[in-house]
Formats: C-alpha cells, structure tokens, sequence
C-alpha cells in the first residue's frame, strides 16, 4: 500500500496551529448552521460590495521550525551593546523565577483584565502588591495598577492636575531637566487641549500662572535637586506639583510625598523589565487619597465577599471610558499588567534590603566612574547625582562616542559638547573601565573607596515596603509557589475559552512568544543609532507591508502602544491634516451610540465635541440620523468615528454610504479596528472609505493580553495622512509615545503570526472565526434571543444575546449568568456593551467544537435553571445562580441550600476532574466603592474583613 503526502496530512498543520475546529469538526458545524459550505456561510454572511479584490499572498506559510531560524537570523542583524544611555530606560536583569514563572508562563499572559475579580484574585493580589510598593516608594497614599509609559503618565499627570487645581490658570510648566520624550509627549497632549506650555528652569517657575508643573527626580542630565521650595509655591497659588522619579533611586533618595508632591509618575522597567528597543514597560502614577476619583487608569482594591472574605477587584470603574465616554478621566484602556505583576514580583523577590543594595551599588559605581573621570581632567556637571553623570568633552564628542561603541559601549551625545553616562544594575568593574578606555583612561577599577553623592537633605528617612508580602522568605522554593499559588486562583487562555465579544482572546502560541525574550529583541536600549536595530528594521518594515496589504492602507506607525492611544493618534493625524489645509476649525465628530467608550474619550482628548449617532432597529448605523447631523455639521465636520463589522456583531451594508457622507461634508473616517478579527483577507477597512484605523495587535494579531496589557495599536492611514502620523519623541513635534516603535518587543509575536499563517492561513482564521461565531448563536438559539444578524440570519465574529427578559421573569441578570458561567469553567462573555443587560459572545478562531460545545452545554444549563426560577421548581431567591459562584469552601462546609452540591458546584460544562474553582464567592463591588484600600492591608486584618 502507497499513501501520498497529502493522504498523511489531511489538512494544513501551520494553519491549525490557531485555528481550533479540524476540518472534520468544520463539516459538522457547517450542518448545524445550515450552510452548505464555508464559503457559502462567509458569502452570506459578508456583503459582496466589501469583499477584497485581491487575496493575500505573504507567500508561503513557515513551519516552526523554519520560522525560528529566520527570526535569529533577522535577530542577529541587531547589534547587542551595553548602553548606558539612560533617558528613562536602563540595563536591568531580570531574576529567572520570575522570567519563567511569569513573563513566559501562559496562566499570566494569556488572561484578560480583571474585570471579572472572582476569576482574577491572583492578578489583583500581585497588581496590589505592585500598587503598594509604588505607593511606599513614592510617599504618596493611592498608586494605580499602571500606564503605558512614562512619557503617557507625565501627559496624564498633566491633564489629571489640570482636572483637580483648584486655580483657573491655563498654563503648565515643564522642567526643562525632564527626559525629552516626556517633554515631547506632553507638548503633544497639551496643544489640542489648549493648555500652554513653559519648559524652563525650575528657578524660573511662576506658580500665579499655572495649574501644575512637573519636574524630574533625578533630572535627566543626573543632578540632584529637592523640589520641596517648589510644591510650596505651587501650592500657595493652589496649583499641583508632579514629580516624575525613577522608582529605584526612591530606595534611598527623598521621596516626591515628602517633598509635599500631589502626584507622582514614572518607570517601573528597571524592577526586571527587559528594556526591549522601548517596550512594553509599566509606568506608574501615585498620587493623594483624595484626588483617587480623578487618577486614570486602573485602579486595584479591597473588598469583601458575600461570606465576609477579603477579596480584591477593580475599584472606582465608574471613572473609566466605557462608562464615561468623553467625560472620563482618561481614555486609557489598556494598561501594562504583566509588566506591572513582573515589576511588583521584582520587588518582593528582593525585598526593601534588596533593592536598597541593588540602588548603593549603582550609586558606588557611578562614583567610582566620576572620580576617575575627574582624575584624568574631565569635567563632571554635576556634584551630586545618583546613576547618571554628563561629562563635558568639549570638541571629543564625536571621537569620544565612537570609541565607546568600539569597546561595546553606547553612551549619551548632550548638546555637542557633553557626554551623558548612567550605569544600572548590570553594571561591572569592566563596563566602567571600557568607558574609562573610551575618554583614553587606562585604570584598573579597584583600590578606590567613593564617597556619597547625594545631599544629607536628600537621603531618604522614612521607611518603605514594610508589609510582610516584601519580606517573605525569598528562596526560589518559595517564590516560585506563591507565584504558583497566585496564577492558580485566576482562570485564563490556558484553562478555558474566554468568549469575551470585541476583545478577540486567540491564541498566543509558543513558537511567535520564544523570540521575545532573545537578547536580541530584549536588550536594546530604544535611542540607540538605528544602524544597531537593523533586524528591528527589517522585521518592522516588512510587518508593516503586510498590515498594509491586510487593511488596504498606505502607511503604518508603530508608535502608538494600545489600541485607545491609537485612537488618539489617529484622530490627531486627522486633525493635523485639517490644519494643513487651513481647516483647523473642524472639530466635531460623530460617533454612533454603540462605539467603544474609548471612542469618545479620545475625540475628547484631540479636543473634539462628540455628537452622538442613534442605532436603527437593526442595531445598525441609523443612516437619516447620521446624515442629517453630518449635514447640521458640515462647517465643522472633522471625522466620524465608526467600528467595522458593527458592535453589534453584522457586516453593515451601509458602511461605504457612512464614509462617503463623511467625505462629502469634510470629515474624515476613522475606523475602529477592535473587530478586524472578522475582516482580515475577507474585506479592507482602506477600501471600504477609512483614511485612518487603528489595529489591537494584542487581539487580532496575537500579542497576549497579559491580564490587562501590553497591547499595540498601530495605526494604518491613507497617503494623504501620511504627513501627520506620529513624530519621533527625541526629534520631532507629535509623538504620542515615549518610543519611536511603541512597544517593539512585541512585534516578533505578530510578525510571527503573519509568517507561519501566510495570506491563506489568516484569511481562513477570519473565516472559521465567523463559523465559530454563527455555531454558538445557532445552538443557542431559542434558549436565548440573537439580538442582531444580517440580513440573511448571520452573524459576523462575535453575537449578543439577550438575557433581559430574564430579570422580569425570574429577576435573574447578566450578573448572576455571569458568575453562573464561573461555576462552569468559563469567564463570561461581554456583559451589558453595547446594550445593557446583554452578553455578547466571540469564540474566536482558536476554540475546537468541544470547547464550543461545552461552552453552549454550560449556556442551555443555565437557561434551564433559569426555567426552574420561572415556573417554580427553584427558589426565587436562593438558587444556583443567584448563589454564584460557588467556592471549594462551599463545597465542604455545612450546606443549608434548597439544592444539592452536585447542582451547585457541578453544573454543565464544568470539568468533573479539573474543575475550576474561584478562590472567592462574589464580591461586593459597593462595599469596596465605599470603603476604598488600595495598598496590600496589614495581615491582622484578614479576620476582620466582615466587621
């Protein structure tokens, strides 16, 4: 018996590496949905005047193997030096328990935000612990749970101290000591927003004309300088002082609360985050108890439970964009959790003594290197410093750096004059001597005893990291097991489906993940000559050809570094446009009821006026609505805002009318990328009339969620926009980011996706994510109300069920169905967005019929037990679902309920043998609220939680 190539692979490995379903599986759900074929469902399910013209064609697909030599063979086309740079990013070593257990564990990076709390108690413990080391670093009472980057943060602190001073004054001051990416970054917040801006010298501060100022600790040259003189006046005028620190240097410096700062920023990459060409990296922000409510960003808690547990969740989310659309205090949606969850784990590895030490023997090296410097007649600016010196080398510059990267070092050009040098954790005795060997020094480091470089009113007194989570015993033993312990209390990607609609939970796999923790990727510092990064480049430049090839745009910036920044960017690449052709004047944008919150916030933030659009019936674009107010507007159009396939789950017919309307009144489009799951090879927002769209790489292109981040969201425009994307922040005007690429170690990831998938793979991932999503709402139906489909009966990627005519017949919500779902082994699906007490559903290509079908098992059981409510045979009150979900306590403990364990704690979908089980029963959202701690509470309260 013979057998051919293809009698033995019945169907492509490369591509079923992300696409769940076998082809088998395929036919059978194809039966069930009532299409004949595949094809024949995406041709009813997509109109034919969107479809693409063209296939994509990236070539042929790379196995795993050959996708891992191409990539060291890109990687190694980066030179690996040691940069002592400085600017914000430094040489750190991330301890292996952490790298391991952490950063490249998938019970980490693949969960999703933890807005479930019940599912994410281990998130929310390890982003309270960072919160609390950030809070006792900086001396101030609330920290959030991260930003972006620092650069974002010194923007948010900027627009946060503008929200809470209590003066009219319009102006902010900037120090002119900040790192320049800082500086740029908020140049770019302030000018739509008509906030004017002074960089300056600290000595020149006037206080009566601004609301705030901001200035670096340590500055970015290296001094030293106590700010307390300027919080003072600042204060007196009623503005706000920010003081942007590098956490490390806080370890023995003063902190920015003792100096009287109301809010503090800055960098947490140095705790264990490999610098990465620039990212991702959590920031932080610290500020008063009583500016909390006005703090962006998330924001972690205490709580309790129904039995009176202490539990954690996300506090204060009435604060955020999707609740507050335009008037929240930020757009911000993704934040930096894994990194943040590494940062925190960096300082309970080391603890308070551990980290003072790791900060007295950068400071002793810095010393040691000053002295030799100064000893053979070179100029050091400054007297004290911390890490960072600036040496005045007169006309050497040049000679002096290039000697530099001949002894493998990259060091820092100040003016033309100086030389900048800031030494980190990676720092030894032969770094110092090659840069000694660069300025022509020849000396051993050794036989030299320096003496501290820091002011007596600027070394730190009070006490910090004092709770016991930072001085547990730290053999690897035991931190590797509360790492385990803490991952095993949260329900991620790597346990079971996350159905969750518009946030796309696909897989991440192994072989795009490797490549990012390569030295190559991991170690470069993002300001160093281009011609270091030339596998960056190739790798960035050919990633973005083919995201230009899938979205039918002419141009790719990296530089935005979540999905809500890119937004922002586009809409100020839009607005950039409109004053290029003396239309600056144009400032209303039209935004349908159902966007994202996101949307509005960040048509807020370029200065916009938001006018909202109404849904028709159908759920789509009420398309009267829209061009009468397009018509109303048309002086003053400046975009709409649109996401594609809708919110609601359909391919809108209408889609070319809305941004041909837009056209025709002077606007421009924007559309929003969050379900470019469902178009990629099928249909290209560029030729459907988009001129700008952002894309979430941590969705549609597989970059993990990470808990909460760290995301991408470049932004794809049309030639025309060119012009106005994003400025490089140590250039140019308009950076958005600190980075120029945002948060390139990421990249690999996606581009790795694009690699092994090819044009074929992914256009069949879009396809069998639309199958996936019509099984699911077909199984479903008559259990439960699809709220919107097509005009044939499909849906595209993702549906919303209706679960509101459950609270009048059983007064059962999406709440309770939610927790229910915990009890099955699920997270929930989107609850109540974009129509209040709905859930809407997105499987995602990665999930097989077996999870689908235990995932719809677990749907119909609810229903059932719903049925029980309505007619009777359940108790309306105490009941499974209202009693959800149930702890492995519940299960043990006295049981006084109307209905067995087995019902309880084994409804259907659920694993017999590894069940899930939450680590706490539901948790009480208003007593958190109303009792708000967001440090780790001492360990005598844990009792206490119910008094």
């Amino acid at each position: 018996m013979t057998f051919t190539p293809t009698d033995y692979l019945p169907y492509d490995f490369a591509n079923r590496r992300h696409i769940g379903p076998s082809p088998a599986e395929m036919v059978q759900m194809l039966k069930v949905v009532g299409a004949a074929s595949l094809d024949a469902l995406i041709d009813d399910t997509l109109p034919k005047k969107i479809r693409q013209a063209k296939p994509l064609d990236f070539g042929k697909p790379m196995s795993e193997r050959e996708l891992l030599h191409h990539m060291k063979i890109v990687a190694s086309k980066n030179i690996v030096l040691t940069s002592l740079i400085g600017q914000g990013y430094h040489g750190t070593v991330t301890p292996p328990a952490i790298q391991r257990n952490i950063l490249e564990n998938p019970a980490w990076y693949t969960a999703y935000t933890p807005y479930q709390p019940e599912i994410s108690q281990g998130r929310l413990e390890a982003l309270l612990n960072f919160q609390t080391m950030v809070s006792d670093l900086t001396g101030l009472e609330i920290a959030n749970a991260s930003l972006l980057d620092e650069a974002t943060a010194c923007a948010e602190a900027m627009t946060m101290a503008q929200r809470v001073a209590k003066t009219k004054a319009k102006g902010f001051f900037v120090d002119e000591n900040c790192h320049p990416q800082n500086i740029a970054v908020i140049k770019t917040r302030a000018a739509p927003l008509g906030i004017e801006i002074t960089v300056g010298k600290p000595d020149d501060l006037d206080a009566s004309v601004v609301f705030g100022a901001i200035f670096q600790f340590p500055g970015t040259y290296g001094h030293l300088r106590d700010f307390t003189p300027e919080m003072e006046k600042l204060h007196a005028t009623k503005a706000i002082g920010i003081i942007a620190a590098d956490p490390l240097s806080l370890t023995l410096l003063k902190e920015p609360g003792a100096m009287g700062a109301d809010i503090a920023v800055g960098s947490t990459q140095r705790f264990g985050v490999p610098v990465g060409y620039g990212g991702p990296h959590a920031a932080y922000m610290a500020t008063k108890q009583s500016y909390a409510r006005s703090m962006p960003g998330r924001i972690v808690g205490v709580s309790i439970d129904s039995h009176g547990n202490r539990a954690y969740r996300l506090s204060l989310q009435t604060r955020e964009q999707h609740i507050r659309r335009e008037k929240a205090t930020s757009n911000v949606c993704t934040a930096q959790a894994l990194l943040a969850v590494m940062a925190g784990f960096y300082a309970v590895f080391h603890g308070p003594e551990g980290l003072r030490a790791i900060a007295q023997r950068i400071h002793r090296k810095t010393a040691r290197l000053a002295e030799g410097l100064k000893m053979a007649g070179f100029q050091v600016a400054h007297v004290t410093f911390f890490d960072t010196i600036t040496v005045d080398v007169g006309p050497l510059q040049a000679a002096v750096m290039k000697s530099a990267v001949d002894e493998g070092i990259n060091l820092r050009a100040v003016g033309d004059t100086q030389i900048g040098i800031t030494l980190d954790e990676r720092t030894r005795s032969d770094t110092i001597e090659a840069v000694w060997r660069a300025f022509g020094i020849e000396r051993a480091d050794k036989d030299y005893t320096p003496h501290y470089h820091v002011p007596e009113k600027l070394i730190r007194t009070s006490d910090y990291l004092t709770h016991p989570v930072f001085h547990m015993n730290r053999a690897e033993t035991e931190m590797m097991r509360y790492m385990r312990r803490l991952a095993d209390r949260d329900l991620a990607l790597d346990r079971a489906m996350i159905p969750l609609g518009s946030c796309t939970m696909k897989l991440n796999s192994a072989a795009e993940m490797m490549p990012v923790s390569w030295d190559e990727f991991a170690l470069l510092h993002p300001y160093i000559p281009r011609d270091q990064a030339a596998g960056y480049m190739e790798m960035i430049d050919d990633l973005s050809a083919k995201l230009c090839d899938v979205t039918g745009y002419d141009a790719i910036s990296m530089q935005p570094n979540s999905g809500a920044q890119g937004e922002y960017a586009g809409l100020l690449s839009i607005a950039g446009y409109h004053r290029a052709n003396d239309q600056g004047h144009r400032n209303i944008c039209l935004i349908p009821m159902s966007a994202h919150g996101t949307n509005p916030a960040s048509a807020h933030m370029v200065g916009w006026k938001v006018v909202p659009v109404q849904s028709a019936a159908n759920g789509d674009i009420d398309l009267d609505d829209f061009r009468a107010k397009a018509e109303q507007h048309a002086d003053n159009l400046a975009a709409c805002m649109i996401t594609y396939p809708s919110t609601h789950g359909v391919f809108e017919e209408t889609v070319t009318d809305v941004c041909q309307i837009t056209h025709d009144h002077g606007g421009q489009v924007y559309i929003d990328g969050a379900n470019m799951n469902a178009m990629v090879g099928l249909s290209r927002p560029g030729d459907l009339g988009g001129d700008v769209s952002h894309l979430n790489l941590h969705k549609t292109f597989c970059i993990p969620h990470g808990g909460g981040g760290p995301g991408m969201g470049p932004i794809g425009v049309k030639e025309h926009l060119i012009a106005h994307l994003p400025g490089d922040p140590t250039t140019g005007d308009g950076a958005v980011s600190a980075a120029a690429f945002g948060s390139p170690s990421l990249l690999p990831i996606s581009w790795a996706y694009c690699l092994m998938m090819g044009g074929d793979g992914l256009t069949q991932a879009t396809r069998v994510a639309i199958l996936n999503a019509n099984y699911i709402a077909k199984r479903l139906e008559g259990a439960f109300d699809v709220l919107y489909k097509g005009p044939t009966g499909r849906v595209a990627h993702e549906c919303i069920i209706d679960t509101r005519p459950f609270a009048d017949s059983a007064h059962v919500s999406v709440d309770d169905i939610a927790k229910r779902l915990i009890d099955c082994g699920f997270h929930a699906p989107t609850m109540s967005f974009p129509i209040a007490g709905t859930l809407m559903i997105e499987p995602t290509e990665s999930e097989n019929k077996a999870e689908l079908d235990r995932f719809c098992d677990a749907m119909l059981g609810i229903r059932a037990e719903i049925a029980e409510i309505e007619n009777g045979t359940a108790h309306p009150k105490n009941n499974p679902l209202m009693n959800a979900p149930h702890t492995m306590e519940d299960l043990v403990k006295d049981w006084d309920r109307p209905y067995s364990r087995e019902v309880g704690c084994f409804p259907a979908g659920a694993f017999r043998v590894d069940k899930y089980w939450p680590s706490v029963n539901r948790v009480d959202n208003v007593w958190g609220d109303r009792n708000l701690t967001c440090t780790c509470p001492p360990m005598d309260t844990y009792s206490e939680a119910a008094e």
